[in-house]
């Protein structure tokens, strides 16, 4: 991968440190909450469990550690999930038609892996093994991510609607008023995006899709100081917002229509809330009053773009996003503060941006594609992110269930325009007139 070898000492303190830090998301839930799989996006948590160990299995075990005896024969294809250079793998609408293997197979099936592991980078690996032991925590954080979007769609559509951790915390009733910050590229108005490959190291990952570095010619534009709330998002609804085309793309007024959209997922309606919604969230129920100042979530791209257009902005672009966070630091509402819900902005510094790290992954109007002079990884290990440079779009900027050192300002989320289920909001942007 793209990194330079680094101490393997140092590397085995992180692969425990990140394995530990799955077992602590998944040591609240019970066996019965890991079978569910509630929507075509998801998956169960204990397929997570497995499939984070048969990563590190099959990219770095297999190939690097020799003697290295499987698990289990049958493992290598039950939890591949879509690397089609490696064979066979059920459908992913059936990962939860398994009842076995038990959770307690499968928790030792991660000791197993755990254990070769520690063998292997205790007696001197070779480079490429540490550089995959490095992808496979950084795959491992998606993961715990993934983990935490998926149970509280499988808790939403529970219906006793049980709490991942409970007691709402509190938050201000308001939130600061947004102002305009100008960013102003250096004539000719080029900036530098994304990551020389030379330049990641094992402590600074990088994955093949942020590189190579390269030039974008930008104009001067302006973003918010702070994401968009719940309370400008109901402003959007109650003018009617799902009911005018106008202001929609055509494949989002379609989906729109056919699924039902009225609001984000996760809003219902609710008569004894002052302002006629509750909000489901990893904590449960919680009326929107309580929550009018903090970020919305869980749009779609098209519900993100329609509000731009509604609100007479427009989305930023990846690249706009990038320059403007460029040398700030990994700071904000991420899995570590235990909140695992958007918080409200605090009030941003004079010509600065605030939000810019955590509580909602960022809609861009990018698409997901490769940079100029992208290639994708030899091998099995290619189809990680390159086959998917096709219908989906890039988010910036992390959310409140992911872990603060799997973000950076380079780092590309990508997701079809219709995926709401993920920790999603939008942050509004507009050009600026020269001269």
């Amino acid at each position: 991968m793209l990194v330079e070898t680094g101490s393997a000492m140092t590397v085995l303190a992180r692969f425990r440190q990140v394995r530990a830090e799955t077992m602590v998301f998944a040591g609240r839930l019970t066996p019965e909450d890991m079978m569910v799989q509630s929507c075509a996006e998801a998956s169960p948590v204990k397929w997570h469990l497995a499939h984070t160990s048969w990563f590190f299995e099959t990219f770095v075990l297999a190939e690097f550690l020799a003697g290295y005896q499987a698990f289990h024969p049958e493992f290598h294809w039950l939890f591949n999930s879509y690397y089609k250079a490696l064979g066979e793998m059920p459908e992913k609408k059936l990962r939860a038609s398994f009842s076995r293997p038990a959770l307690e197979e499968i928790l030792a099936y991660r000791r197993h892996v755990d254990a070769g592991i520690v063998r292997l980078l205790e007696n001197g690996a070779e480079n490429e093994a540490v550089r995959r032991v490095v992808l496979g925590l950084e795959h491992e954080y998606q993961h715990l991510e993934l983990a935490a979007t998926d149970i509280k769609h499988a808790f939403f559509t529970n219906p006793l609607h049980p709490a991942y951790l409970h007691g709402a915390p509190g938050e201000p009733a308001s939130a600061p008023e947004p102002v305009w910050v100008r960013f102003a590229p250096e004539a000719p108005g080029l900036i530098a995006c994304g990551v020389t490959p030379e330049a990641a190291a094992v402590e600074s990952f990088a994955f093949d899709n942020e590189t190579p570095r390269h030039q974008r010619f930008q104009l001067p534009y302006e973003l918010a100081s702070r994401l968009v709330s719940c309370a400008e998002y109901l402003a959007f609804l109650e003018d009617d917002g799902y009911a005018r085309p106008e202001l929609w793309l055509s494949e989002g007024w379609d989906r729109m229509r056919e699924e039902g959209w009225q609001a984000p997922l996760y809003w219902q309606r609710d008569a004894a809330s002052a302002a006629g919604w509750r909000v489901f969230t990893l904590r449960g129920w919680q009326s929107l009053e309580s929550l009018l100042a903090t970020p919305v979530c869980h749009l779609s791209f098209f519900e993100a773009e329609a509000y731009a257009r509604w609100a007479g902005c427009r989305l930023p672009t990846e690249f706009e996003w990038e320059y403007a966070v460029a040398a700030s630091a990994v700071e904000g509402n991420l899995l570590e503060s235990g909140r695992l819900h958007p918080a409200v902005a605090a009030a941003a510094e004079p010509g600065r941006v605030a939000q810019l790290w955590g509580d909602v992954w960022e809609w861009t109007q990018s698409p997901y594609t490769g940079y100029p002079g992208y290639r994708t990884l030899p091998g099995a290990l290619g189809e990680y992110n390159g086959k998917f440079m096709s219908s989906q779009m890039v988010l910036r900027g992390g959310s409140c269930v992911t872990p603060r050192a799997s973000v950076r300002e380079t780092y590309r989320n990508f997701f079809a325009p219709g995926t709401r289920w993920q920790f999603s909001g939008l942050r509004l942007a507009r050009d600026v007139a020269e001269g």
